[in-house]
């Protein structure tokens, strides 16, 4: 399968594979900034988002399409690049974005795709480690085998070691995303450039909604909502936040739906849950009424 049949298409949270629907059709841009917060080590990851959206700091953004550029007479030839960013924000979906611009010749068309050993030294390559948290690699930067032999065997975390450190494949661009608490894996030294994916701006949630539903007054009145509460108005930074409130919303706004639309997480949530369990048992079958482990879910919550 082509690279870019792998990316076109992209399921959201938890939709189920083949129902996925093109990248390019809901894609909404996210906001990423050069650099990364100072307290998003220490503050729980729900809660700094909070924080960080009454700050008014001034962020460098940078668009995904540009992480490898030199952006100003200052900086050096960017090689090695850590994308920072918490669950849910986006780092994959940009990851996918940016390769799927690539296969269709739309950015970054220096970097090339070779497999052949005698290729890889010569071409300019990129290497994409997605995910870092969500790995086990063993990465040593101190006391390590040291591998500048393409051909060489020997495990992940070692080639990935030598590859950042520039001892195999010198050349070679490095592309790895992070959430923050295990970015410090990857010691200062050997990144040029930090990037944050800080999730939507105040107009992109507006946008994703949009994109998301062709009924411009069912967009209009969830929108309108989520401006109404502010902790779902803080939440909706996070993209897969924004798809579990436009599952919740839309099922609630275009059915007989009696009682008050949901403005607090919890409500959100179990309402979240009753969607899930209804639609499961209209696929699989079952007894009990979501209703009524909705319920008894609120507490749990």
């Amino acid at each position: 399968m082509s690279l870019k049949r792998r990316c076109e298409h992209v399921t959201e949270g938890t939709n189920e594979a083949g129902s996925g629907t093109l990248l390019n059709k809901i894609y909404t841009e996210l906001y990423i900034t050069e650099g990364q917060s100072e307290e998003v080590n220490t503050q729980h990851e729900v809660r700094q988002l909070e924080i960080t959206s009454k700050k008014n700091i001034q962020d460098t953004p940078i668009k995904c399409q540009d992480i490898f550029k030199v952006l100003s007479e200052q900086q050096r030839h960017i090689r090695v690049v850590l994308t920072n960013g918490v669950a849910g924000v986006g780092k994959t979906f940009s990851v996918q974005k940016f390769s799927l611009d690539w296969a269709e010749g739309l950015e970054n068309q220096d970097i090339s795709l070779k497999i052949r050993a005698e290729d890889l030294t010569v071409w300019k390559l990129l290497f994409i480690f997605d995910g870092l948290d969500e790995s086990r690699f063993s990465l040593d930067f101190n006391s390590h085998q040291v591998i500048s032999d393409v051909t060489q065997v020997s495990s992940v975390g070692v080639l990935l070691v030598n590859l950042v450190q520039g001892n195999l494949l010198p050349s070679a661009l490095i592309w790895i995303t992070s959430r923050p608490a295990a970015a410090y894996q990857i010691p200062p030294s050997c990144v040029d450039r930090i990037t944050e994916v800080r999730g939507f701006t105040d107009s992109q949630k507006e946008e994703y909604f949009r994109r998301r539903f062709s009924d411009e007054d069912l967009s209009k009145r969830i929108i309108s909502h989520i401006k109404a509460s502010r902790s779902l108005h803080i939440m909706c930074l996070i993209p897969v936040f924004c798809w579990i409130t436009a599952i919740v919303l839309e099922d609630m706004m275009t059915r007989d739906q009696r009682g008050e639309l949901p403005k607090t997480l919890t409500d959100l949530y179990s309402h979240f849950l009753r969607v899930q369990i209804k639609r499961k048992k209209q696929k699989y079958g079952g007894k009990q009424r979501p209703e009524e482990l909705t319920e008894g879910t609120k507490n749990s919550f």
